[in-house]
């Protein structure tokens, strides 16, 4: 294996190659995606992709076909790869808390006379964002929905994203944070097929039919060519706006903003607020959360935080999760992970980040060839050990899985969360000893934080909810006769 020192000082074909930077400002002023400004590895290793699919030489080349008769599909398809589709099914527990207990029902409450909502999920990927509202929506109107007429839209700059989230088929990394109870409510299992090869989940078509999708480019907001209307109750816009300059951000928000009915809000990522939207919105702080809303709505206090309609949602890995040994040490609530050598070009977090990219991506194969290229540079970090076992399990690899989360517990004993998803994993695999032993690992591990507190590698999940979800499990095994 080339060390990582000889790696880091090898020439890239975005350092070679004469036409990159020419196709690089092309593509980032077409997409507004400054994101790969200071990322031209990551640009240059997709835009190789297509090189090769085109079977052109080099990116002036490229540039000529992009510029050519069939440059209209092809900048379609190179959007596609380009955009980083980071999503899965609830994604931010907090934010999906406030819609479920605060923002959704002061919206019925508002329409009632008029039982009509009209909701856009911008940049919504593969469509789980808008599928996760569907269901919310669904579960809190019951049967009333039927009386009550719900747009739901979602768009996006990615042709294939939109394949995928009008197909509504999953894998189980975009479930990850559903534990087996709600797969099954929601989802129905499809057998394996190309790109899934252990099976997928099927959305199930009540939810499948409340939402339609269209291709759209946030670009458009600027340059006036945007065809959706305005007078939405509620629009998210979340991790999107990242990939923007602060220009073109400002831009966005305000043009979202006006888009807005006046009593409406908006949604955005966690990192993405800015002091600047004061101009068009007014902050509204909810528990964990910010949300906005237009400038001239008047400042109402919110109601205190109810208990969620639906069971809260528990990340659940790829596919089932395995265990660790028993843990009798006291309870770590924040994981720091080991440095990297001097030598290493990349930190523990820089090299997750990368992993993460390429499995929400849907190349889990990739990920892990890419994780197992390192990982022997970050032996003693269990973080990077766990995400190898999610890994392992999305490709079916059990074993393989199991020893990487029980490594990343030999490392922490109290990495809670590979505790609970360990116990899942042997609760499936007919091992329901270990199983109860490492759910009751999480369970009193979790009961030992404050229960707001969010557990590490949880994707949002507090400790009172992983409490709650190794109960259940717990329970599970004890009523199933295993």
């Amino acid at each position: 294996m080339t060390r990582p020192t000889e790696r880091s000082r090898r020439p890239t074909g975005a350092t070679v190659d004469p036409g990159f930077p020419a196709l690089k400002e092309r593509v980032i002023t077409r997409t507004g995606h400054t994101y790969y400004e200071d990322k031209d590895d990551l640009l240059y290793d997709r835009l190789r992709k297509r090189m090769r699919v085109r079977a052109v030489a080099d990116c002036a080349a490229y540039l000529a076909l992009l510029d050519g008769p069939a440059g209209r599909d092809e900048w379609a398809t190179l959007e596609s790869d380009i955009t980083i589709g980071e999503t899965f099914f609830f994604r931010y527990a907090e934010q999906f808390a406030a819609l479920r207990t605060t923002i959704l029902p002061g919206l019925i409450e508002a329409r009632a006379a008029s039982r009509s909502l009209r909701i856009w999920s911008a940049g919504c990927s593969t469509g789980a964002e808008p599928y996760s509202i569907a269901i919310l929506l669904r579960d809190l109107l019951g049967e009333a929905l039927a009386d009550w007429s719900v747009t739901i839209l979602g768009t996006d700059l990615s042709a294939a994203a939109l394949a995928t989230a009008r197909a509504a088929e999953y894998g189980p990394w975009a479930l990850r944070t559903l534990d087996m109870e709600e797969r099954a409510r929601w989802f129905r299992r499809t057998p394996a097929r190309p790109g899934l090869p252990h099976g997928g989940y099927a959305l199930r078509p009540a939810f499948r039919s409340m939402v339609r999708f269209e291709r759209q480019n946030l670009m458009s907001l600027i340059d006036g060519s945007e065809r959706i209307p305005g007078n939405f109750d509620l629009i998210l816009c979340r991790n999107v706006l990242i990939y923007f300059s602060p220009d073109h951000v400002n831009r966005i928000v305000r043009a979202l903003s006006d888009r807005l009915n006046p009593d409406g809000w908006l949604l955005i990522g966690h990192a993405e607020p800015n002091p600047a939207f004061s101009q068009w919105l007014h902050p509204v702080a909810l528990p964990g959360t910010v949300a906005y809303r237009p400038a001239d709505m008047p400042v109402v206090e919110p109601p205190p935080v109810l208990m969620p309609a639906i069971p809260d949602a528990i990340p659940v890995p790829l596919i089932p999760p395995q265990i660790a040994p028993a843990a009798e040490s006291a309870p770590v609530p924040v994981l720091v992970p080991a440095a990297p050598a001097a030598d290493h070009p990349l930190s523990p977090g820089d090299l997750l980040a990368e992993i993460r990219v390429l499995a929400d991506a849907g190349e889990t194969a990739k990920a892990w060839r890419r994780l197992h290229e390192e990982i022997d540079g970050y032996v003693t970090d269990p973080v990077l050990r766990y995400y190898e076992g999610l890994l392992a399990l999305d490709l079916g690899r059990e074993r393989e899985a199991e020893k990487a989360l029980r490594g990343a517990l030999f490392l922490d004993r109290g990495f809670i969360m590979a505790h609970f998803q360990l116990g899942l994993l042997l609760a499936r695999i007919k091992r329901p000893h270990e199983a109860a032993r490492a759910l009751d690992n999480a369970l009193r591990l979790a009961q030992g934080l404050a229960a707001e507190t969010i557990l590490p590698e949880g994707d949002g999940v507090s400790a009172a909810r992983l409490a709650e979800s190794a109960r259940r499990a717990l329970n599970g095994i004890a009523g199933s006769g295993l």
